[in-house]
């Protein structure tokens, strides 16, 4: 049976459904799937349920807009609706899991670094670079109160934290000063890096000691250490840190770590050696 293509008068498209008229956006981009995702972006720790109004100011969209977007989220199961407000769904991590379980690197890195939070007492992440951004994949809270405010998944900018740090020291020369050229280091602390060529710097430093070390930079009070996590040809692929409190360690107690963090991220890469999507 041959099924005739719709005519364009068949086609029942609502304004969400048209492509963009951004000139520097391709012909097929779709605008409605860029303004659904930025509905599920929009929700955080600190809004983690909101009304449409709130919605609509959040992202910029029309209350109609939003309205028709979160009833279909709604209906596809990734938003609750609870009283008039709206709140994201566990089923929102399946848009995300598919990349971390090709990845592999999460299920090979969580178990070495929860070991790495028993020796040394003190909170661990692991993070790939992504457009200038660090994104956390993993974390293993320490026993301290004082936790940095990041959740898997979550982003930060890379030039002011110890992972990032080490994810730009191994770019690519041309893609390094691409970064430092298109990126504004804005200053989040009074510690906060924000000259370019302090950054570059920085960063050469990194690349011979092998580590990298922040100091209150991102957060106040916050310093962490981190190192890179290389495939089996030897690229840098992610990076794993440890973070404290500045109350708790010094600069130097966090030098000392250097080793057993090291050792971890071997560990990982022994661990990651038959990954073929790894190596990619």
């Amino acid at each position: 049976m041959v099924i005739a293509p719709a005519s364009k008068d068949s086609r029942s498209l609502g304004e969400d459904d048209e492509p963009s008229s951004d000139g520097g956006r391709s012909r097929d981009f779709v605008q409605s799937l860029e303004r659904g995702l930025a509905i599920i972006r929009v929700f955080n720790a600190e809004r983690p349920r909101m009304t449409v109004s709130e919605i609509a100011e959040a992202t910029g969209l029309t209350r109609a807009a939003v309205r028709r977007f979160v009833l279909t989220l709604t209906e596809l199961g990734y938003v609750y609706a609870k009283q008039n407000r709206f709140e994201l769904s566990p089923q929102v991590l399946e848009l995300g899991y598919a990349y971390l379980s090709a990845l592999s690197f999460p299920e090979v890195a969580l178990p070495r670094l929860e070991r790495l939070v028993a020796e040394t007492s003190e909170a661990s992440e692991a993070s790939i670079l992504d457009r200038g951004d660090v994104v956390y994949v993993l974390r293993v809270p320490g026993p301290s109160l004082m936790t940095i405010s990041v959740n898997v998944g979550a982003r930060r900018p890379a030039y002011a934290t110890s992972m990032g740090r080490v994810l730009l020291a191994h770019l690519p020369p041309a893609e390094l000063d691409d970064y430092l050229a298109d990126t504004d280091l804005t200053p989040l602390l009074p510690r906060t890096i924000s000259e370019p060529e302090v950054l570059r710097a920085e960063l050469a430093k990194v690349r011979r000691n092998g580590f990298a070390l922040v100091d209150q930079e991102l957060e106040e009070g916050l310093i962490a250490v981190a190192v890179p996590v290389r495939d089996r040809l030897g690229q840098v692929r992610a990076a794993i840190n440890l973070s404290t409190h500045v109350g708790r360690k010094s600069l130097k107690d966090m030098r000392r770590l250097v080793p057993a963090l090291q050792q971890a991220a071997t560990d990982i890469e022994l661990g990651l050696r038959h990954s073929t999507s790894w190596a990619e």
